[in-house]
């Protein structure tokens, strides 16, 4: 599934910093605005605890975990959307993902500059928003503007898109992003065409300080954040960035022995990953056997041929049926010879809708 998040947010609010952390790549991370002129894309291991228990089970010779894409954007600047600092860029390079991680400034230090001299997420937010909101403000007017004509001559379907384009308008106006319009299915298909900005769903990593990592609510800036997510519906990761860059590289035990010093369970990145992973409607299935246990991304509600074909074409083309038991079952029995006397394993057809944590074999015929 070539499904990616972009990371965005101001200068120097430690986008890349997060990014080099996520990917392990060394993206030049500057003390300056637009370190970053290209997207830089990288590719991550989407953490997932049945992994290891079904290779504990099977012990097979190799182990795949499905994977996810972050892109690191240029950092954005109050004007980006009338093409200020490197404007058209960020915003088309935004409009190439499919979901947004907005990281936001939560911490002080005094060694790294903002770029509107003080620490204020709200503002930020506010700032990169408002951006995104007027850029598709733009677009809507434009496209308005094309068909306008031959709705007023009585075209029926001009007109209906007219009416979309006036209910975007309208809340565009009043600075609300578009995904908070309600649209029937039919209306959805037509304003996906558009490609715009504030219909992606958006996450905000809020980037705090060492000393608030064991507890977040005990720094101010991202008790604001989140009380100004719940507002919209949007979710809040906190991280801290500096931290994350630190345990890449390190062994599991040494990482769990830092994230046990620091007073926390598990890496903020593990949250974003999976945070960025669900907010797609994404899903993981697995395939089991002696050479290979690997996990493989869906999207939700896809059928079990679509599912083959995310392995191969072939698959999915020739699908015949696919064996199916679920990982709960695997764990309280033990073994597939278990779950064959149970009466466990499932013959599922070309109807069957996919649920997360299936075990899958795709019988076939090209």
């Amino acid at each position: 599934m070539a499904l990616t998040a972009g990371i965005v947010g101001l200068p120097n609010v430690g986008k890349s910093t997060l990014f080099n952390a996520i990917t392990n790549a060394q993206v030049e991370a500057a003390n300056y605005p637009f370190a970053t002129i290209d997207p830089n894309v990288g590719v991550v291991e989407v953490p997932d605890y049945r992994l290891e228990k079904l290779t504990e089970i099977v012990n097979p010779k190799k182990t795949v975990p499905t994977t996810f894409e972050f892109t690191d954007i240029a950092g954005l600047v109050k004007g980006a959307s009338r093409g200020e600092g490197l404007g058209n860029k960020f915003l088309g390079n935004i409009r190439e993902t499919d979901a947004i991680c907005e990281v936001v400034r939560c911490f002080r230090d005094n060694d790294v500059t903002h770029v509107d001299g003080d620490v204020d997420p709200i503002r930020d937010i506010e700032t990169i928003n408002l951006e995104l909101i007027f850029a598709d403000l733009e677009s809507v007017e434009k496209r308005i503007g094309r068909i306008g004509k031959k709705a007023q001559a009585g075209d029926k379907e001009a007109k209906l898109e007219v009416e979309i384009l006036n209910k975007l308008k309208g809340t565009l106006e009043s600075n609300q992003p578009a995904r908070v319009i309600e649209f029937t299915k039919e209306e959805l298909e037509l304003v996906k065409q558009y490609t715009l900005l504030t219909m992606k769903p958006l996450i905000y990593v809020a980037n705090l300080g060492e000393e608030d990592l064991e507890d977040p609510t005990s720094n101010p800036h991202f008790n604001k954040v989140v009380e100004f997510a719940a507002n919209e519906g949007s979710d809040v990761v906190p991280i801290c960035a500096k931290i994350e860059s630190e345990l890449v590289g390190l062994e599991k035990e040494e990482k769990d022995m830092f994230l046990q010093d620091l007073g926390i369970e598990e890496s903020g990145l593990d949250k974003l990953i999976r945070k960025a992973y669900d907010l797609l409607g994404l899903c993981t299935y697995f395939t089991v056997g002696v050479q290979e246990v690997r996990a493989w991304t869906f999207k939700q509600g896809m059928l079990a041929p679509e599912m083959a074909g995310v392995i191969h074409s072939d698959f999915q083309k020739g699908f015949i049926k696919a064996e199916t038991y679920s990982y709960d079952d695997i764990i309280a029995l033990g073994s597939e010879g278990a779950l064959k006397e149970a009466g466990k394993i499932r013959q599922e057809g070309k109807q069957y809708v996919g649920k997360d944590g299936d075990i899958m074999l795709f019988r076939f015929n090209v």
